[in-house]
């Protein structure tokens, strides 16, 4: 079915946009200047060590990445599922997710070192690497995406929209498969080594994207003085409280099956009630589930929806970071059993302790920059592309 609405480019009249984006190239312009410093100075500026070789910025990279596929929701939604109510943000939703991949994926190749070496990792491939099959699915995403949003600002080409949007929401659940394979399958790692990372990290990929694209319509709704449709409020809100119960879900499956096998309960006691105790249960249980299901659920708190959305999505994100950071940092500070049914007596590389990582600075600096990268990316395919109905660009600031 052709579209009939007509779509404007962004044009904001409201203070705090020239603010965001000033913000936005500022912490851009940080996060690189962090990641040159750490390509002169190396990784011994970092809080990583021969333990934990993946610090905080992988774990900035893939939120990143996992949101870009759940931002996809709107336009999946509307041409998939046939949800009218989110046909005027579907094209929104597409470059959202496109400029959330690629700032996740500039922060991995900026962190990993190298990048002066990224030709050579695109063009001599091990296919027996997960990681290999990852380039092949992060280029992918990029080209259905685009291809998609092709579909949609193009008129005589809108009856393959729902083909498009078909093939992308098969490619967004692939991707995101395939990013929780990258843990799953390490299996010199005790903590991870395991195929219920892969839909864990798909329901993680629809709480993250549904939040961070709800808050892009909030923000763009008091930017444009726009009048939001309460359905596409309302919708969202329940689909992030269906998302966050199936992340809770998997999340719970997962331990309960490290619980089951003996080998795995050292490792399992370190989570739960060690040293990341607190980082899973009170970030991601309470903060990032109980909270947001909470507050978006009971209709007695006298809070308008709108707010309810914006506490709920922010609370989910944080709690979608803290699960990351369990998986990525703390399964690389879990003890190892490099000889399992041995006793080691003494090791000079400290194999048997636990390794302390704090995060430094120049980590934090190439994390934000990398978000903030996305974020201006964002805005200015919003001001070059017409990708916001007139409908949602109301010439009448509201009352």
């Amino acid at each position: 079915m052709i579209d009939q609405a007509r779509y404007e480019t962004l044009a904001p009249r409201a203070f705090s946009y020239p603010l965001v984006l000033i913000a936005c190239v500022l912490l851009a312009g940080v996060g690189a200047y962090c990641a040159l410093t750490m390509e002169h100075a190396g990784h011994s500026i970092t809080g990583m060590n021969n333990h934990v070789v993946w610090g905080l910025p992988h774990v900035f990279a893939v939120s990143l990445i996992v949101a870009a596929s759940g931002a996809l929701n709107g336009a999946t939604m509307a041409s998939v599922f046939g949800l009218a109510h989110y046909k005027p943000v579907a094209r929104l939703s597409i470059a959202l997710a496109m400029s959330l991949l690629v700032g996740g994926l500039l922060v991995l190749v900026l962190d990993l070192g190298r990048p002066d070496r990224l030709i050579i990792a695109m063009t001599t491939y091990n296919f027996r690497s997960v990681f290999a099959w990852n380039i092949f699915l992060y280029n992918g995403f990029l080209i259905i995406g685009a291809w998609y949003l092709w579909m949609m600002m193009e008129r005589r080409f809108n009856q393959y929209v729902p083909l498009a949007g078909r093939v992308a929401l098969a490619w967004r659940i692939i991707l995101t498969t395939g990013t929780g394979c990258i843990f799953g399958f390490l299996v010199g790692r005790n903590a991870l080594d395991s195929a219920l990372l892969a839909p864990m990290f798909i329901a993680l990929s629809l709480v993250m994207g549904t939040a961070v694209l709800s808050l892009a319509i909030i923000a763009l709704n008091r930017w444009t003085a726009a009048i939001l449709n309460e359905q596409l409020i309302d919708s969202l809100s329940r689909l992030l409280v269906w998302f966050v119960l199936a992340l809770v879900y998997f999340s719970v499956v997962h331990h309960v099956t490290n619980l089951y096998v003996a080998e795995h309960h050292e490792i399992e006691r370190f989570t739960l009630v060690g040293r990341f105790s607190g980082v899973f249960w009170i970030a991601h249980i309470i903060i990032g589930a109980v909270l947001p299901i909470g507050i978006l659920v009971y209709k007695s708190i006298s809070i308008s929806m709108h707010i309810r959305l914006i506490i709920g999505s922010v609370l989910s994100l944080m709690g979608g970071a803290a699960l990351l950071y369990v998986v990525i940092i703390g399964s690389q500070s879990t003890p190892q059993s490099l000889f399992p049914g041995k006793t080691v007596l003494s090791s000079s590389f400290g194999d048997a302790d636990i390794p302390a990582y704090q995060a430094s600075i120049w980590e934090w600096g190439l994390g934000i920059g990398g978000v903030a990268f996305a974020l201006l990316l964002c805005l200015l395919l919003l001001r070059v592309l017409p990708l916001l109905p007139e409908s949602l660009t109301a010439t009448e600031p509201r009352q």
